[in-house]
């Protein structure tokens, strides 16, 4: 049975989505007054090893995603996959604040934890031939007094030395788009994405919950940052969107070939090679 389509989501001409639970407005976030950045900042990624650290980034994830999307968090956003999950947090050293986090799921652990996270919005299928080993990425958030572009360059440039030395040979994962404006972001972007960052045929994913909209809206393009960040990393988009009814949000899966990064984008983003 069909779950009743958001009423948010009217612009749209379909939105087919099938074994979903209905989607329920969520409670308003109240949003906290903004802290001040006393001295320059200083940027430094770690992971969270500790249940203190970790604690620490799922609170940020739900203050974040709490205003961006509206989500009522208890808290802290945490699910199943955060158990086997590595954790990367950036912090501002000069100010003492938590201002950036994401998780990473190595293809051994997604074994553990039943699959990869992505494949609850996709059919990944088309992926189980590459070769080499496959990470995660996921619930990647950055604080919104520090997305001038520091924070998220530091956080991929961890990622990226990481990817290279533990001998990753792809990167997948979801990067949102919200749905907040009806849909208009998704319909000015998606043209973009399908001419020039769909990947090859053969390495397509199908979302579990379609979204097709009526037309792409007039105007400039504006990519959203996070995934403007993962196509200036050289990713490549896996096929159409999906929705994500908890966050109220399209997601596009992404794909990075690590040895295909870009030779200026390798160049500023890794630490050894």
């Amino acid at each position: 049975m069909n779950a009743r389509r958001p009423a948010d989501l009217q612009p749209m001409s379909l939105l087919r989505h099938f074994n979903v639970k209905p989607f329920k407005k969520a409670k308003a976030h109240k949003q906290s007054a903004p802290e001040v950045t006393r001295q320059k900042p200083i940027l430094e990624a770690c992971f969270a090893d500790t249940p203190e650290a970790l604690g620490a980034a799922q609170t940020l994830r739900a203050e974040v995603f709490g205003q961006e999307y509206g989500v009522a968090f208890d808290g802290l956003d945490n699910d199943h996959y955060d158990l086997f999950c590595r954790h990367i947090t950036v912090f501002d050293r000069a100010n003492n604040r938590l201002v950036a986090t994401t998780r990473i799921l190595s293809q051994e652990q997604a074994r553990l934890a039943g699959g990869f996270y992505s494949a609850n919005e996709f059919d990944v299928s088309a992926l189980e031939h590459l070769p080499g080993r496959i990470l995660e990425i996921g619930r990647t958030c950055v604080h919104p007094d520090y997305r001038s572009g520091g924070a998220i360059t530091v956080l991929w440039s961890f990622l990226a030395d990481y990817l290279m030395r533990e001998g990753f040979s792809y990167l997948i994962g979801c990067a949102s788009i919200s749905l907040a404006d009806g849909g208009t972001t998704l319909a000015s972007v998606m043209p973009t994405l399908r001419e020039k960052h769909f990947v090859a045929n053969e390495l397509r994913v199908s979302p579990t919950r379609e979204i097709v909209l009526s037309s792409a809206a007039a105007g400039s393009v504006t990519v959203p940052p996070l995934l403007k960040a993962y196509l200036r990393m050289g990713c490549q988009i896996g096929g159409e969107a999906c929705w994500d009814p908890e966050f109220n949000c399209a997601d596009v899966f992404i794909l990075l070939d690590v040895q295909a990064m870009a030779g200026r984008y390798a160049q500023r983003f890794l630490k050894t090679a």
